[in-house]
């Protein structure tokens, strides 16, 4: 069963970087596409940048320009590097895989429940 684990959250500073880091278990990584997601305090889960197995990727309108998600088959990891973090950035961010969509806009537009694989989550929090 494949399993995803995130890791690289903790407490910046505004305007500092991060990058987060999910790594996935199982040799089907390359079957899977790779989606972040983040559930600020007292807000709904929302997409922030997607993978599609195909290698293009998708980042929301908000993150574009400052976010940037990659993937790297040798070691089945998937990154999201958050750089100029604002404190509403500050969120619980979890990676997602699922195996059926048909390109990386679909990916992010994915409800989080409805994912085939989800992540426990990292918290990142941006300090003004």
């Amino acid at each position: 069963q494949v399993q995803l684990e995130e890791s690289g959250g903790g407490l910046v500073q505004d305007g500092g970087s991060l990058r987060l880091s999910c790594v996935t278990s199982g040799r089907t990584f390359g079957h899977f596409n790779m989606g972040w997601f983040r559930q600020a305090p007292h807000r709904e889960r929302a997409a922030v940048s997607c993978v599609h197995k195909s290698g293009s990727t998708f980042t929301a309108r908000s993150k574009k320009g400052r976010f940037t998600i990659a993937r790297d088959k040798s070691t089945n990891t998937v990154y999201l590097q958050m750089n100029d973090l604002q404190p509403d950035g500050t969120a619980v961010y979890g990676c997602a895989a699922d195996r059926v969509v048909d390109n990386a806009p679909g990916m992010c537009a994915q409800p989080w429940g409805a994912v085939d694989v989800r992540g426990r989550g990292v918290l990142v929090t941006v300090s003004s």
